[in-house]
């Protein structure tokens, strides 16, 4: 695995080291070691499956309150996404900052998220699928969020939003409901 560090410190843009042959290719997609030698959260408790119908659909901006955090790994397995996240830790040089990355089934591209990072993407094409690698458990008592297009983060979204959640909808803004801890 390829790993490149974002400008948000802890975050990673993670492309494949394909080992090629008349077969095909075959590469890495994780490994503790590799993940632990760049000083990355190991653990995955669990993996998620998303398939968006249509191009242009919008999840996020999801984040999960201590004590029950979360890191994700997250891959493009058909179609394509811009995935965004803002880095919400109040110690951070790049506090409230964010990146927006394309993960395609073509690049074959990866994205770790550490915790205290919101988290979100938008479906490039129809019949997206993504898959997360999450390092702790979903805990709805510690999950939140804040609106895909709250001025606070200035996140440019490719295209207009075709589908969006009615939660996602809802969430405050973040001048009006900062995170805490």
């Amino acid at each position: 695995m390829i790993f490149t560090e974002t400008k948000l410190q802890g975050s990673f843009i993670i492309d494949l080291d394909l080992r090629q042959d008349t077969r095909g290719f075959f590469a890495r997609t994780f490994c503790i070691n590799e993940f632990k030698a760049h000083g990355l959260k190991a653990t995955i408790a669990q993996c998620n499956l998303s398939f968006n119908n249509k191009k242009g659909t919008l999840r996020g901006m999801h984040y999960q309150t201590p004590p029950s955090q979360e890191t994700k790994l997250v891959r493009c397995i058909h179609g394509a996404i811009y995935d965004v996240i803002i880095d919400f830790r109040p110690e951070s040089p790049t506090y409230l900052s964010h990146i927006g990355v394309e993960l395609t089934a073509e690049n074959r591209r990866s994205l770790y998220i550490p915790d205290r990072f919101a988290h979100g993407f938008q479906t490039l094409t129809d019949d997206s699928e993504v898959m997360y690698q999450m390092g702790d458990f979903y805990a709805p008592e510690y999950s939140t969020g804040y609106p895909y297009d709250d001025p606070a983060f200035g996140i440019v979204w490719p295209l207009p939003v075709s589908e969006i959640s009615d939660k996602d909808t809802l969430w405050n803004l973040f001048d009006s409901a900062p995170i805490t801890a």
